[in-house]
């Protein structure tokens, strides 16, 4: 325990009176200096003391609720699954136990299937919450839009255009598609190899558009636990229902609309029951209102021929490795900021890059002005992109020389 501190002693001085006036009146000065310095350390004494006391009472505070709370019961989250008249069948969350229990008239009045609620050990219903959407959905809305724009993208023109018609101008000009008397795409599935700009694709969606845009990967909807990923899926919508217009992207969607085999894990079939819910939520009974979805894929040839029929994703876009002249267009794009030669030659650097992806030429501009760093340059020459070309196709190679010998 700590102790408290002690007081300091009050001076006590005797002044003789037959001093002379001069003498008598210097030991009055330091008598009451003397007493001057006792009350400040009396003062600061009482402060310490006064902030000592609000420590303690606020500690008395925290412990009484301490207290409290461990005196209470626990409470389980659940979901009201039906009412019978003055009974409910209740879901306990986590073991997806359902227990018929009878509800309170304080409840009965107010209580709806689908409501949230705390119930105790016995199922009796304690409190009803709020229907608040699931705070994993409310972390993937982007807030701020991404710096991408179309003009950083090249190569793809014509899947540019396709998603901008199919995406972007159903939200700008939806009167377009009701003067002709025809429904706007609901949604586009871009696939390709990796680094070939779908994402871009999507970011620039969201740069362009004033529309909430939200953004998950398929591996994230894969949860744990029965019912949480279906769930997670049900609260984005609602989200981007509750925030229209809005656009959905789900990157990796292989993750979970793979083809439906006859596997028995659990695994498989929460996987399974994911996937059904986003088909529900895609092209269900209920209106999806002024929502747009974007999903991408490595793997087109793994997905579900459910997710891929018209009303779920109308457009089927492949976002192919660039050609040459777009090859030379990403050069172009990735080396704006950069500063290079004027005899740095981009036709010809694309005419020694076929097969590379916009990702891959990204990493040659980069390599190139590392090597400019590395020699103590500040712009970047033809010969460091050669330098870079070389380096990168050594790597490739290296890597596929180690692949063919761990198989063999």
């Amino acid at each position: 325990m700590s102790r408290s501190p002690s007081l300091p002693d009050t001076p006590k001085r005797e002044i003789d009176t037959d001093l002379p006036d001069d003498e008598r009146l210097e030991a009055l000065l330091e008598h009451f200096e003397e007493v001057a310095m006792a009350n400040e350390q009396l003062a600061s004494q009482l402060d310490a003391a006064r902030e000592r006391r609000s420590q303690l009472k606020a500690q008395a505070t925290r412990t009484e609720r301490e207290n409290e709370v461990l005196k209470s019961s626990s409470l389980y989250l659940a979901t009201v699954e039906d009412l019978i008249e003055t009974e409910v069948i209740v879901k306990q969350h986590g073991n997806n136990q359902e227990v018929l229990t009878e509800v309170s008239p304080q409840f009965a009045e107010r209580i709806e299937p689908g409501d949230r609620v705390a119930v105790n050990d016995s199922f009796g219903i304690q409190r009803i919450l709020s229907a608040e959407t699931d705070a994993r959905a409310q972390t993937v809305e982007i807030t701020a839009k991404p710096d991408v724009t179309y003009a950083d993208i090249g190569g793809i023109d014509e899947q540019v255009r396709e998603v901008r018609e199919a995406v972007e101008q159903p939200l700008a000009q939806p009167e377009l598609f009701e003067e002709v008397g025809i429904d706007p795409p609901a949604g586009v599935l871009l696939y390709g190899p990796p680094g070939t700009g779908k994402t871009m694709l999507a970011k620039a969606v969201a740069n362009q558009t004033d529309a909430t845009f939200i953004k998950m990967a398929g591996s994230e909807l894969v949860r744990k636990f029965i019912g949480e990923g279906s769930r997670l899926v049900r609260d984005l919508f609602e989200m981007a229902r509750e925030r229209e217009p809005a656009v959905i992207f789900i990157d990796e969607i292989d993750a979970i609309a793979a083809r439906r085999t006859e596997s028995k894990t659990s695994g498989d079939a929460e996987v399974q029951r994911t996937m059904m819910q986003l088909l529900s939520e895609m092209d269900g009974f209920d209106e999806r209102g002024d929502i747009r979805i974007i999903a991408a894929t490595n793997r087109f040839d793994m997905l579900d021929n459910a997710i891929l029929r018209p009303g779920r994703f109308d457009r089927l876009i492949e976002v192919p490795e660039p050609d040459e002249a777009g090859r030379e267009k990403i050069f172009e794009i990735h080396t704006r900021a950069m500063s290079v030669e004027e005899d740095v030659d981009f036709a010809e650097l694309a005419a020694e890059t076929p097969g590379f992806s916009g990702a891959e030429i990204e990493s040659v501009a980069t390599e190139a002005g590392m090597f400019a760093i590395r020699n103590g340059r500040t712009t970047v020459t033809q010969a460091d992109f050669e330098a870079a070309l070389e380096k990168i196709e050594a790597g490739d190679a290296e890597i596929i020389t180690s692949a063919n010998y761990f198989f063999d």
